[in-house]
């Protein structure tokens, strides 16, 4: 006989910043390519044509709205009472478990890895991943933000983040570096959509829901 048992799996505050990063995200993207590669409004007078400094704008807010929410997501990584903190991103370190994973994404094996973390030893390790990409674009952004700015608070948070840049060697680099890392986020979210979608389907735990709901279904035979 089949038993379903439901778990809180994420708290309100851990859902809440996932989907404001991904919303921020989503955002960033569409204005980065922009700025990267903006394409020219010839009609009408000059005084409209703003669209570079306005998307530029967007770009910008949604950027410090991604800090924020990064520094949040830190904060509850070690000082939420839920149990979604920093020790489940090393869940990858657990060699047994990481391998039982590969085995069953390559359809090897049907035995799952053994629950002992939120994340699993992939999942683990593809969200440290992120975060590590979502640091450097945030630091990266910071930089290119604050060229050129000599007063304000713009100007002060250049000051700090300014020896990261000489590290990398000038502006040339930040500015690759911080596109490259956007094709990084690009490329792992396809993949996360896949694998969360995957998950639910195989094991029926109601994954992809949970992210709203906050609960999954785990089943067990007695």
């Amino acid at each position: 006989m089949e038993k379903i048992t439901q778990t809180k799996e994420w708290s309100a505050a851990i859902r809440f910043n996932h989907w404001l990063m991904a919303a921020s995200i989503i955002i960033l993207m569409a204005t980065g390519f922009y700025i990267a590669d903006p394409f020219t409004i010839p009609a009408g007078d000059t005084l409209h044509k703003m669209f570079m400094g306005d998307v530029r704008f967007w770009h910008i807010l949604f950027g410090v709205i991604l800090c924020f929410l990064f520094l949040w997501r830190l904060y509850l990584a070690f000082f939420s009472r839920f149990h979604a903190d920093w020790k489940d991103f090393f869940a990858w370190t657990n060699g047994r478990n990481f391998i039982r994973q590969m085995r069953l994404y390559l359809f090897v094996s049907k035995e799952p890895p053994e629950h002992t973390h939120l994340y699993g030893p992939l999942q683990s390790l593809a969200y440290a991943g992120l975060l590590f990409m979502v640091l450097l674009i945030i630091l990266t952004g910071m930089i290119l933000m604050g060229a050129g700015y000599d007063a304000g608070l713009t100007s002060l948070v250049y000051k700090l983040v300014k020896p990261f840049e000489n590290w990398l060697g000038g502006l040339a680099t930040v500015r690759w570096l911080h596109h490259i890392l956007m094709w990084g986020i690009i490329l792992f979210l396809p993949v996360h959509l896949y694998m969360a979608f995957w998950h639910d389907v195989i094991f029926k735990e109601g994954t992809v829901s949970s992210m709203i709901s906050g609960t999954v279904f785990h089943r067990s035979h007695e």
